[in-house]
């Protein structure tokens, strides 16, 4: 495939990769109500990296910002840190990108050059995705660990006990799980799907990026001609006349 085309479609996807984790880090659904077998209620409740809203029957939402450091798990720490690289990352990778395409010419810039940053914008992409997978990936994990002691209280030692018990306490998301004492429980939000996706697209671009890195040192590697040697080739009158001159020359000096 011609590097140009790994090189274009690398940074179009590395925009839409860094869009998606940009929109999943601001959106405020990374977990919303469960509502699959209960009432209809006149509060839905979702909760997102940095606020905490409710939207009532009457359609009026409120959203409470989540403010502090020390009143949150680890965990939900470690997620916010996670897309906050990535963003970062996927956005800077993208700048690279603009500047190490083939197409555009702004300056004497050698191929070898471009070359390079290409890799590098792909080695960001590629970091970027994995920042978001994983942090989509751990508050997923946490809002599966809070749901199953919410829908059963025995498993990891009871509500508010073992490894969803510290988040549910500590504050993955300002408190989810519930289940009990009229807490509601919560599940997968949109957030995560974008974030889950904005990564993989991050992942193929990185490696387009690469790919193309590939291409154009291939493309500017010094390719030597074949040198043929052709023995000189003696008739069989000069080797005669040689014979007979060095013969004459002998004779002379004898």
């Amino acid at each position: 495939m011609a590097p140009g085309v790994l090189q274009n479609g690398g940074f179009v996807l590395g925009l839409i990769g860094a869009a998606a984790l940009i929109a999943a880090t601001a959106m405020n659904k990374w977990s919303v109500t469960d509502r699959q077998g209960s009432v209809v209620t006149s509060v839905y409740t979702y909760k997102g990296l940095w606020q905490d809203c409710e939207t009532t029957s009457a359609g009026m939402t409120e959203c409470r910002p989540m403010y502090g450091l020390l009143g949150f798990s680890g965990a939900f720490q470690a997620v916010r840190a996670l897309m906050i690289i990535g963003v970062v990352v996927s956005v800077l990778g993208a700048l690279i990108s603009v500047f190490s395409l083939t197409c555009l010419t702004m300056t004497s810039m050698a191929d070898t050059t471009k070359a390079k940053m290409s890799l590098t914008a792909g080695v960001m992409f590629i970091i970027a995705g994995l920042c978001g997978i994983s942090g989509a990936s751990v508050y997923a994990n946490q809002i599966v660990s809070s749901f199953r002691m919410s829908t059963y209280p025995s498993y990891g030692g009871g509500y508010g006990g073992g490894y969803g018990g510290g988040m549910v306490a500590g504050g993955m998301g300002g408190g989810i799980g519930g289940g009990m004492g009229g807490m509601p429980t919560y599940t997968f939000g949109a957030a995560l799907f974008v974030a889950w996706i904005g990564g993989g697209i991050l992942l193929i671009a990185g490696i387009l990026k690469s790919l193309a890195f590939r291409e154009i040192m291939n493309d500017e590697k010094p390719h030597y001609p074949g040198v043929v040697y052709k023995p000189q080739s003696h008739s069989k009158t000069e080797v005669v006349d040689q014979h007979s001159e060095g013969g004459h020359r002998d004779q002379k000096y004898v």
